[in-house]
């Protein structure tokens, strides 16, 4: 036996949770390329600049219902689920994964920080390695438990935007109007917005680096540290739970798919009915309003799940295996590959098309993305065992440079 611990080899690999990975970083760029392509408050907020009409209006409820939050929320699950998976091969070894466990992590972090200061502000990789620091200490926890404290951390989420929309209430009118600045930004910070994302990287870094820093502090600690820590627990249930690894029937994951789809739809669909009743209004929309799809999201998740293994024990299986399979196994580096891209295409270092691509347009570009990056992951990985940045992550991690040929 080696006296040192081994990284987990390409052929003791779970299919099923690749493919997973796959698919959900295929839905997180439909709501990222909001954020590539338009100012700041377009992302929450459908009413910025007007009312949304045609072919912008049905991609923003295609978005709003199937994709915002959801595609995050499957990601965060297959992280928890990777802790477990990890954590239980180094210690099969007869070795203590304390010290691979947060060091991994630490270069993550590493990774979003660049990601999210030099590159783009919307980095959640930054998060998730804050969120691994306490999640370590759930993994020998059963599903059950672990479904008891995904409830109480997704609940305190709730309950802190429902709190913070019902505080409106009691603010002065100037408050209201400080607090919504984000929301509703003037004509003239839209304008200063898109001026700075369409010059050099100088020009934008003000913003980005305001905009990571207040997700890596504020809306982490009333929200998203909450929000991901929840359902990266859940993640570890259910990968606990063996319904992550395809071994449950075809027709456990048929109904864990038409009652996912069915109740996270309802939330989605009433949510939406809401915010338009009150005009995507700050006062309403902004915490309150936007609860629902939080609602929604876990459900839907659920739902996507029991789809894609649902398809990978079916004859489709060969396919996935094929063409997602290697996407997913590249998630690090098509998650920053995506942001590279995305950001020359519309930053002004590049192709400087920033304000101008409307939400329906932006399709033209998912699609371009998807089909670049999943024929380039399975061209790559015919030639080499990881992607470009899976080998230097697991090279750091080992402290020992990987064979990738």
């Amino acid at each position: 036996m080696t006296n040192r611990t081994q990284p987990t080899q390409v052929a003791n690999r779970i299919i099923s949770l690749d493919i997973l990975r796959g698919f959900a970083l295929l839905g997180i760029l439909i709501m990222n390329m909001t954020s590539f392509a338009m100012p700041g408050a377009h992302y929450l907020n459908p009413m910025v600049e007007g009312m949304l009409e045609g072919a912008d209006k049905w991609a923003f409820y295609f978005s709003q219902l199937f994709a915002n939050q959801k595609f995050m929320s499957l990601f965060s699950m297959l992280f928890g689920a990777g802790i477990v998976l990890m954590t239980q091969r180094i210690e099969q070894q007869g070795r203590s994964a304390v010290t691979r466990h947060y060091f991994r992590n630490f270069w993550l972090l590493l990774f979003g920080l660049f990601h999210a200061y030099i590159i783009w502000h919307g980095d959640i990789l930054v998060q998730y390695a804050l969120c691994s620091i306490w999640l370590f200490l759930f993994r020998k926890k059963t599903p059950k438990t672990l479904f008891i404290w995904a409830t109480i951390f997704l609940t305190i989420n709730l309950l802190i935007g429902l709190f913070g929309g019902l505080s409106t209430t009691y603010m002065s009118t100037e408050e209201v109007a400080d607090f919504c600045t984000s929301w509703q930004p003037t004509t003239e910070k839209i304008i200063a917005e898109t001026t700075a994302y369409r010059g050099q990287w100088f020009d934008h870094f003000p913003y980005r680096s305001t905009t990571a820093f207040a997700l890596e502090t504020y809306f982490f600690v009333l929200g998203l540290g909450w929000q991901i820590t929840g359902l990266m627990l859940i993640g570890m249930g259910l990968f606990k739970a063996k319904i992550l690894t395809a071994e449950r029937s075809i027709s456990f994951y048929k109904k864990m798919m038409l009652i996912g789809f069915s109740i996270g739809l309802a939330f989605g669909i009433y949510g939406l009915m809401q915010n338009y009743a009150h005009n995507w209004s700050c006062e309403y929309s902004f915490l309150i309003g936007s609860q629902w799809n939080f609602l929604g999201s876990v459900p839907m998740s659920l739902g996507y799940i029991g789809m894609i293994m649902w398809l990978c024990k079916s004859d489709f299986m060969k396919v996935l295996q094929k063409w997602l399979a290697p996407f997913g196994r590249m998630a690090l580096t098509n998650y920053l590959m995506q942001s590279v891209i995305a950001t020359f295409l519309f930053y002004g270092f590049g192709l400087g098309l920033f304000g101008t691509v409307g939400r329906a347009e932006q399709w033209i570009y998912i699609l371009g993305i998807w089909v670049f990056q999943i024929v380039f992951s399975k061209w790559w990985l015919s030639r080499f065992k990881f992607g470009p940045f899976e080998w230097l992550w697991r090279s750091l991690t080992y402290w020992k440079m990987q064979p990738i040929r």
